[in-house]
């Protein structure tokens, strides 16, 4: 999942590791080296041939002739169709309804290589989890997910006292993002929180 802080008017926003997967945030480069890219989960088999219906999808990542890893073994996309929304795929090595049944429910993860680049101020999620939040240099806690809300992403921020704080994907609610360095800093009073 991507994401980035963008301008918002209606005051509400957020940032691509919710529970819809991996996608693109706003931030320097490209993914790590290394590093795997949730882009979906196996779903429904469609038709006989193998393909089925991709859940939680990051369509940018799911390329003709990208190879995929799924329950851990590498396969190459020979077809992909549907829509971005609803994604169809057909994996080599997986020819039969069968063959796409028993894979279902499992997630289909890109190497960080295969990602397209990204532009500056964009980031994917996985950078982003595990940063220390902070306002001012009070910590407020840790990224643990970024989650998709119906107008923007938001990072989901656990807290050592209290539940989880939800922060907009929004350039007034983030001041900075510095992936390489693990740590956001937000502006707690946007957010309606005491500083």
């Amino acid at each position: 999942m991507t994401s980035s802080t963008e301008d918002r008017t209606d005051g509400v926003g957020g940032a691509d590791a919710g529970a819809a997967g991996e996608r693109r945030r706003r931030g320097p480069g490209t993914a790590d080296a290394g590093a795997k890219i949730a882009a979906g989960r196996v779903g429904r088999p469609h038709g006989l041939d193998g393909s089925f219906h991709v859940t939680g999808a990051i369509a940018r990542l799911l390329r003709m002739g990208v190879e995929v890893e799924v329950g851990g073994t590498a396969r190459r996309i020979e077809h992909r169709g549907g829509t971005d929304q609803r994604p169809l795929l057909r994996l080599q090595g997986v020819g039969d309804r069968d063959a796409a049944l028993a894979l279902r429910g499992m997630e289909i993860a890109v190497a960080a290589e295969q990602a397209p680049s990204l532009e500056e101020g964009e980031w994917w999620a996985h950078q982003l989890v595990g940063c220390e939040v902070s306002d001012g240099g009070r910590r407020v806690g840790t990224v643990v997910r970024l989650v998709e809300l119906p107008s923007c992403e938001a990072l989901e921020v656990s807290r050592e006292r209290g539940r989880a704080l939800l922060v907009p994907m929004v350039k007034d609610a983030i001041r900075s993002i510095d992936a390489k360095g693990r740590a956001i800093e937000i502006d707690l009073g946007f957010l309606g929180e005491e500083a």
